[in-house]
């Protein structure tokens, strides 16, 4: 089916933004349990913060290697497979009894769950020029809802007994999502015969091509960072004195955040008005400000919500820009966009993850900021020294 051919219904629209929220939101649940799981398995804060590092780096591996697949394969299909294996992932991960097999669930997982950023750009395919940014910026509200939602029901059904109990409700919600997606979404084959190693040929070489890529590419990365630096290590932060919250308690945070969803329908439609670039500086400069609230966070309940309503609105307001603008580049080889985007988003993901918990394992909550508003201040830097990208 050729995009004249498909008629994006709002419909259509809401089933692609919730199928991108319940894929992405399996590489979340962990976060405000690993205080939780740390204890089950009597691992470190270190060690317990791989599991998030390993859900976001082979996410990435997935971005790289599976996502430029749809410019080769017919989507639908492609889209129904990986949920398949998306659930089995969660299974996994439900019944581990060890690190080890949390850790090969939440891989297998995190890699299938890229699911999400080949529905993205296949949604961006079948909207009009003139609807792009608003079907943009709604998928990526789904996408951002799922990873709210993600924590407050991780930590509500933990609270319940267990925390494999949110494992085997995503595996449920996630198969039912994929017999939606196999029944609703419309066939679409790019007609492309390119190799899948020209393909993969052709990822790396856009990097050199497009100066936008690489400049997006390195915004995308380093505001990312920050995002994952302050919510891989809340669990801990929230877990001891003076807070001592339950796993249902820390969950709640992730519904401060959902002034992001917002966020990313309000870029959407700076980017179609033309201003996607106001949308980013502005992103920027709420970052860094966001983290600076963040230092009181040990002491300042008020600070901890205010800082982190900003943080998830800035995150958003930086990356709906990104990705309208890297859209326009090519319209054909839009999945080969999104791999390259955001196979370096999700390393800058991971890399937060990992800093950040060194950094509290090592120097406390304050670390963290001070880790953390360095890399804020090279993202304004950065941001603001091109006016061309």
């Amino acid at each position: 089916m050729t995009k004249q051919q498909t008629v994006l219904t709002q419909g259509l629209v809401l089933l692609m933004a919730t199928a991108t929220g319940i894929a992405v939101a399996s590489n979340y649940y962990a976060q405000p349990l690993l205080d939780t799981i740390a204890d089950e398995f009597r691992l470190s804060h270190s060690l317990a913060g791989n599991i998030v590092t390993t859900a976001q780096l082979s996410y990435g591996i997935g971005l790289l290697f599976l996502v430029p697949l749809a410019d080769r394969l017919e989507r639908r299909q492609l889209i129904v497979v990986m949920s398949l294996f998306a659930t089995v992932g969660l299974l996994i991960s439900g019944f581990a009894g060890s690190l080890p097999w949390l850790l090969l669930g939440t891989a297998i997982t995190g890699l299938s769950s890229v699911v999400a950023q080949v529905l993205l750009p296949l949604g961006a395919t079948l909207a009009s020029e003139q609807q792009r940014g608003k079907v943009i910026g709604t998928i990526m509200g789904g996408l951002l809802l799922g990873i709210l939602l993600a924590r407050v029901v991780a930590g509500g059904l933990s609270s319940l007994g267990s925390w494999r109990y949110i494992y085997w409700f995503a595996a449920v919600a996630m198969f039912i999502t994929t017999l939606a997606l196999a029944r609703y979404l419309p066939t679409y084959h790019n007609n492309n015969d390119m190799s899948y190693k020209q393909i993969l040929s052709s990822v790396m070489g856009l990097f050199i091509k497009e100066p936008i890529l690489r400049y997006r590419s390195i915004l995308g990365m380093l505001s990312f960072a920050l995002f994952s630096m302050f919510w891989t290590p809340l669990a801990f932060l929230l877990a001891e004195p003076p807070y001592e919250y339950s796993d249902a308690t820390i969950g709640l945070f992730g519904l401060v955040g959902v002034a992001g969803v917002f966020a990313a329908s309000w870029a959407g439609k700076l980017a179609d008005a033309g201003k996607g670039d106001l949308g980013t500086r502005l992103g920027l400069l709420v970052l860094l400000f966001s983290w600076l609230l963040l230092f009181e966070a040990p002491s300042s309940l008020i600070a901890l919500l205010v800082g982190v309503l900003l943080l998830d609105l800035a995150v958003q307001l930086v990356h709906v820009s990104n990705q309208n603008k890297i859209y326009s580049l090519h319209p054909d080889i839009r999945n080969r966009l999104t791999s390259a985007y955001m196979t370096c988003y999700f390393i800058g993901g991971a890399f937060g993850s990992w800093f950040s918990v060194l950094l509290y394992q090592h120097y406390a909550w304050h670390g963290v900021v001070i880790g953390a508003c360095s890399i804020a201040i090279i993202a304004c830097f950065f941001g603001f020294r091109s006016k061309k990208y």
